[in-house]
C-alpha cells in the first residue's frame, strides 16, 4: 500500500520531509504548498513536486502565474485526495490550519513542535509514543530539542530508571537561512524564567517522567546546531561503558570523539558535508563520547542537535503510526533509517 502525503508548507522542515517521503516505498508525495512564489517554490516544481498555494485564495494564485511558476491550484483543490497532511507551517499557523482545514475536511494531520501539546490528540516520538499514536488523527511531532532529549532519555532509561534530570540547553539563534532573528552579539536567556518549556514538552511524550525533568535554555549567536548538557540522577549505580553500550544500541544516536577533531558543532556539520549528506543534515542525535561521565549515581553528558533535520525521520514514522502501515515501531524506524541513510 502506498499512501499519499501532502506537505503543507515547503520550508525548512517541509522540504526535508517531502524528500524523505519520496524515498519511502510505502509513501508518495501528493503535492507541496507555498504561500508565495519564491525560490523554494521554483525548486519544488523543478524537483517534480506538484505545487499548490497554501492560502485558499484564487487571487493569490495569480502571484505564482505572474512569476511563471506553475501551480495546480490551492490546498483546497488537493486536500481531499490526501491520506495525511504533514504541516510545515510557521508557529501558530499549524493550529489555524488544523481548525480551518484539516478537521473540516476530515484529513489526518501531523503538526510540528512549534504548536502546543494540548492542541492535538497526542505527541510523537518514535521510541516512546509510537503505539499511543497508532491510528490517531491529529498528532504533533515534538520539537528538535525535545526529540533529542527523548532519544537521550531512552538510552539512559534502558540502563537505569531516571530519578531526576537537569538540562541546560544552549540554543542556536536562527536557522542558516534566517536573516531576521538574533541575537547577533549576545547570550540571551530563553526564557529568563526556569523551567523552560522543554521539560513539559518531554512530559507530553513521556508522562511517567512528570516531576523528574527540569530544563533551562540560552540562545547564542550561531546557526549550526543546539547543544545540551545533561545531569541525570539515576536510581542505580552504572558505569560509563553501560551508557556507551546503550547509546550504541539505540537507533538515531551516534557518538563522536573530541580527540578525533570533533571539538565543536562546526566539525559535526562538516562531517555531514563530508558524508555527502543532502543539505549537510545530521538527523542523528550526536553525543560527545568523552563527555559521558558518572559521579556516584549521577550521569553527565553533552549532546548536539541539528535543528533542521532531527525531526524529519520522526515525521516519517508518525505517518506510518497514524495510517497504521506498520505496527512495530522499531520496524518502522529501520525502514526509515535505511531509506534515508541514517546511521
Amino acid at each position: 500500500m502506498t499512501v499519499k502525503v501532502l506537505i503543507n508548507g515547503y520550508g525548512s522542515i517541509g522540504k526535508r520531509v517531502a524528500d524523505a517521503v519520496s524515498k519511502q516505498k510505502d509513501m508518495e508525495v501528493l503535492g507541496v504548498t507555498k504561500t508565495k512564489p519564491d525560490f523554494e517554490a521554483k525548486l519544488a516544481v523543478e524537483k517534480g513536486y506538484k505545487l499548490y498555494c497554501a492560502i485558499p485564495d484564487k487571487e493569490r494564485l495569480k502571484l505564482f502565474e505572474e512569476k511563471g511558476i506553475p501551480v495546480e491550484g490551492t490546498i483546497l483543490d488537493v486536500i481531499e485526495e490526501a491520506d495525511i497532511v504533514v504541516d510545515g507551517a510557521p508557529k501558530k499557523v499549524g493550529k489555524k490550519n488544523l481548525e480551518e482545514i484539516y478537521k473540516p475536511y476530515k484529513v489526518k494531520a501531523i503538526l510540528q513542535g512549534g504548536e502546543k501539546a494540548k492542541d492535538v490528540e497526542d505527541n510523537f516520538n518514535a521510541l516512546w509514543s509510537y503505539n499511543r499514536c497508532f491510528g490517531k488523527d491529529y498528532i504533533r511531532v515534538v520539537s528538535c530539542n525535545t526529540t533529542g532529549l527523548c532519544r537521550a532519555f531512552y538510552f539512559i532509561n534502558n540502563v537505569s530508571e531516571i530519578k531526576k534530570a537537569r538540562i541546560v540547553l544552549v540554543r542556536r539563534a536562527a536557522d542558516p537561512n534566517d536573516d531576521k532573528t538574533g541575537p547577533v552579539n549576545a547570550i540571551k536567556p530563553n526564557p529568563v524564567t526556569v523551567p523552560s518549556h522543554h521539560g513539559p514538552d518531554v512530559i507530553s511524550v513521556i508522562p511517567e517522567f512528570e516531576g523528574k525533568v527540569l530544563t533551562s535554555a540560552l540562545i547564542v549567536p550561531t546557526t549550526l546546531m543546539h547543544q545540551h548538557t545533561l545531569m541525570v540522577e539515576l536510581e542505580k549505580s552504572v558505569n560509563v561503558d553501560d551508557i556507551l553500550d546503550s547509546i550504541e544500541k539505540t537507533p538515531r544516536v551516534i557518538t563522536v570523539s573530541y580527540e578525533d577533531g570533533f571539538t565543536s558543532t562546526a566539525q559535526i556539520i562538516e562531517y555531514g558535508r563530508d558524508l555527502g549528506r543532502e543539505r549537510y543534515d545530521i538527523p542523528e542525535l550526536v553525543i560527545w563520547k568523552e563527555s559521558v561521565n558518572i559521579v556516584e549515581n549521577e550521569l553527565f553528558l553533552m549532546q548536539a542537535v541539528h535543528q533542521e533535520s532531527i525531526v524529519v525521520p520522526e515525521n516519517i514514522d508518525c505517518i506510518r503510526a497514524m495510517l497504521q502501515l506498520e505496527e512495530d515501531n522499531f520496524k518502522s524506524i529501520e525502514k526509515t533509517n535505511k531509506a534515508l541513510g541514517i546511521k
